[in-house]
């Protein structure tokens, strides 16, 4: 049977070839061949995280960290090494693709100073949106993260407790990049990445919410888009209960809405979190009368949530017995269609000056 020494040894020889191999990338091609080998679903790394069922289960927890601590060690090694490499690149292209830029036509003169005369323009209504929400959670204690666009499938899925062929992939169309092995990177399909990296740092407790471009192979239609904006929030700390849960998302949306707005959850399933609720909030259209938007029902569906799933934690390192937590999520760009009485969320899209100086 596997044991913890075992896991360790394995570990400290991954990362003494890991960093010899590192070292001779001399190009970022080079880098992204030794990064998908040492971090890949068939990397060695990969090998020890599937043996950790092997373990007893009083040395899982602790296995799981010091594997998911090398694999951080590694992805921050690698990234450095990228930024060094890019910015050489950055160099060189700067000093072969230098223009003289010492005269500037009367054309170019004529150009800006008409550019000058024009009105300024501001914030796009999904950016206006996501400033408030950011504003919303600090002054509820929340601190804002962000994290990669492009994303690992252990980040997007399989740290989520979404194994390869787990029937749950099939609530995500994913848009994969030809990059590694086939089905290994990919455009995040939900900001929840950056709550499984900032689990995997170990720096607890946590209260945080994370806003983000998202990317799903949706077809554009009146209620979806297939590039498209959430947040989420993630509170990990000891003796936190779904009653918690309720009460941080009850807070919000008064803080958001305004008062006398309110919100309800029903039950629902996330393989993420258990148990799982959709939250509603009270139709800021026609404050809960009924309405057309709401189809009657004064409530207007906003996201998802629940309790963090022990496995999570497991992924992560974090001990479930001493810690508990939960997480929700919902759509910027939906939200920013209800408040608006936008019929189609199309719209945010066009560039039309007639819509986007309204906002």
């Amino acid at each position: 049977m596997t044991d913890i020494q075992t896991i360790r040894s394995a570990l400290e020889d991954v990362r003494f070839d890991a960093e010899r191999r590192l070292g001779g990338a001399s190009d970022l091609d080079a880098l992204g061949e030794v990064e998908r080998s040492i971090l890949g679903k068939r990397s060695v790394l990969a090998g020890l995280g599937a043996s950790l069922k092997d373990l007893d289960p009083s040395e899982r927890a602790e296995a799981g960290r010091a594997i998911q601590q090398a694999r951080q060690a590694l992805v921050e090694l690698v990234g450095e090494l990228r930024r060094d490499l890019e910015k050489r690149d950055a160099e060189r292209r700067l000093v072969e693709e230098r223009l003289d830029l010492t005269e500037i036509s009367c054309a170019a003169r004529r150009l800006a100073l008409h550019a000058s005369s024009r009105s300024a323009g501001h914030l796009h209504l999904v950016t206006q949106t996501r400033d408030e929400l950011e504003d919303t959670f600090i002054s509820m204690g929340f601190d804002v993260v962000e994290g990669p666009e492009v994303e690992t499938d252990w980040y997007n899925f399989e740290a989520l407790n979404m194994p390869p062929d787990h029937p749950a992939r099939g609530m995500w169309d994913t848009l994969y990049l030809r990059l590694g092995a086939p089905e290994t990177v990919l455009l995040r399909t939900h900001t929840s990445p950056v709550q499984v990296r900032l689990m995997s740092k170990g720096e607890l407790p946590i209260y945080s919410v994370m806003p983000g471009r998202c990317y799903r192979r949706d077809t554009p239609d009146a209620r979806h888009l297939p590039v498209f904006h959430q947040i989420e929030g993630l509170v990990v700390d000891e003796g936190i209960t779904f009653g918690d849960m309720a009460g941080v998302i009850e807070v919000f949306t008064e803080a958001f809405f305004g008062k006398g707005m309110h919100s309800r959850l029903r039950p629902s399933f996330f393989p993420f979190t258990e148990p799982s609720a959709e939250f509603e909030v009270t139709c800021p259209i026609c404050a809960g009368v009924g309405c057309r938007t709401c189809s009657g029902s004064g409530w207007i569906e906003l996201g998802g949530c629940g309790m963090v799933d022990p496995n999570v934690f497991v992924a992560t390192g974090i001990d479930p017995e001493r810690y508990s937590g939960f997480a929700f999520g919902f759509g910027i760009d939906r939200l920013a269609q209800v408040r608006t009485s936008l019929p189609d969320m199309r719209a945010l899209l066009d560039n039309d000056v007639r819509f986007v100086s309204q906002f």
